[in-house]
């Protein structure tokens, strides 16, 4: 059964994160009639996330915005969602102690920070959550985004990751603030009624 969903001109305005066994590193992106496998953090879901704990941070995440990289995407994704290209030198500050952290960057940056530009691909279509950013904590995560998964399916370093194929899909249906609701625990089936 797919989470209910709300459209507003048709667009999806509300997701949910279903997790997929015990160890909670896969689920599924529900919403719109769309049901996606996808892939979370290494260690799991987590109600208190911490910068480099591995887990994705469990809540209601607003999708902000993204970023696409215009080498791999010629012509800008299709998507209600404010949209940039990248550059070579985007990054994500990742430094607890940095007055930019969890806040995009320049590179080179003094600071630890995360690179947006990536040879792995992971970032060549990414959307930023809301998490920790408004009022930010430090300590309390940084980047955590929803972008693409490693072609292996192994997990992420906190995010939420699908497929290419299935980013492309869902990204021209969903409306600008469109929430995504990561569960804590799998949803018990429904009884026959």
């Amino acid at each position: 059964m797919h989470a209910k969903v709300k459209r507003r001109d048709g667009l999806i305005t509300h997701l949910s994160v279903r997790v997929i066994g015990a160890a909670a590193r896969r689920g599924r992106l529900e919403g719109g009639g769309l049901s996606l496998p996808c892939t979370l953090g290494r260690s799991g879901l987590s109600a208190r996330k911490r910068e480099g704990d591995g887990a994705t941070p469990r809540g209601r995440l607003a999708l902000l915005h993204g970023f696409y990289r215009p080498d791999v995407h010629r012509i800008r994704p299709r998507t209600a969602l404010p949209l940039r290209a990248l550059r070579p030198d985007d990054g994500w500050g990742d430094d607890p102690a940095d007055r930019n952290y969890n806040r995009p960057v320049r590179r080179p940056y003094p600071a630890s920070h995360e690179a947006l530009w990536r040879a792995d691909g992971l970032y060549d279509l990414v959307l930023v959550l809301d998490w920790n950013l408004t009022p930010r904590a430090r300590g309390r995560g940084s980047a955590i985004f929803l972008h693409l998964s490693r072609p292996d399916g192994g997990p992420t370093a906190g995010c939420v990751a699908v497929s290419p194929a299935h980013m492309r899909r869902l990204i021209a249906r969903l409306a600008p603030g469109a929430v995504v609701a990561i569960e804590e625990k799998p949803r018990p089936a429904r009884p026959w009624t």
